[in-house]
């Protein structure tokens, strides 16, 4: 079963992986200077994710990221933190959750799906929104074709402290389930943007929901953002942000063959 729906993930073919730009810290106001939409989202004691601002009010992430990996039990609203633009130990703007929405279809559990990517992508409402002139919400695009050189922004565990972009990555596969690039991402950097870049202006087209092997080398996983922002919007519209929280430990354990074989994210 996990060998078809890895095929079923990655297609059939898919082109070799290629050399990509190197992952760079923005060390400097300079540096960061168009990215500060992007933060960290501390979630809790536990730990922290990526997530971007795309309204003054929303931000988005990957849904696994508001679950505790431990016990499965979602975080709540008044534990979340964003800190917009984080770098050296202080952010261009703080503010709370005030309503989180993980998409109805995803489900935090031990099962080995790789199905799930498709919908691990959450939604978050600040208590607050951000009107500050240097930190404008990235817009969003449709999802890149297969072959297509994208970036990252991204925090990760070893560098929590400084966001750190990278380029120049490529699209190994892209399906309606998800992408497989080529970017590099560590833990921490789960719910950190994917962009398409054109004509200087920069979008959000996915998502990173994990980090995997393909062919003997590191890769991400990653959600497309149209059709399941388009739910999540609704749900926050429609004022349901019930959502039980399953037990267990999210998924991404083994794999055989040729395709991705998971790890911890």
């Amino acid at each position: 079963m996990l060998r078809l729906a890895l095929l079923f993930f990655i297609g059939l073919a898919s082109p070799a992986l290629s050399e990509d730009s190197a992952l760079t810290a923005m060390q400097t106001a300079d540096e960061a200077k168009g990215w500060q939409s992007v933060g960290k989202l501390l979630m809790g004691e536990r730990g922290f994710c990526t997530a971007t601002l795309i309204e003054p009010n929303l931000v988005l992430t990957a849904a696994h990221c508001l679950y505790d990996k431990e016990t499965g039990a979602r975080t709540p609203d008044d534990q979340i933190r964003f800190q917009a633009g984080w770098r050296n130990g202080r952010a261009e703007a703080y503010r709370g959750v005030r309503r989180s929405v993980a998409h109805p279809d995803y489900i935090y559990s031990g099962d080995d799906e790789v199905e799930r990517v498709a919908y691990d992508l959450a939604l978050l409402e600040l208590d607050q929104p951000i009107l500050l002139p240097q930190m404008q919400p990235f817009g969003t695009d449709a999802r890149p074709d297969t072959g297509a050189v994208v970036s990252v922004v991204s925090y990760a565990m070893d560098r929590a402290e400084t966001p750190s972009i990278q380029r120049g990555c490529g699209v190994v596969s892209s399906t309606i389930q998800g992408l497989i690039l080529t970017c590099d991402i560590d833990f921490g950097s789960s719910g950190a943007p994917v962009f398409s870049v054109v004509d200087g202006v920069a979008r959000v087209v996915s998502i990173i929901s994990a980090k995997a092997e393909l062919e003997g080398k590191k890769v991400a996983l990653a959600v497309p953002l149209a059709a399941p922002l388009a739910v999540l919007r609704a749900e926050l519209a429609s004022g349901d942000t019930g959502h039980a929280a399953a037990s267990g430990v999210r998924v991404i354990l083994g794999g055989t063959g040729d395709g991705p074989k998971f790890l911890k994210p």
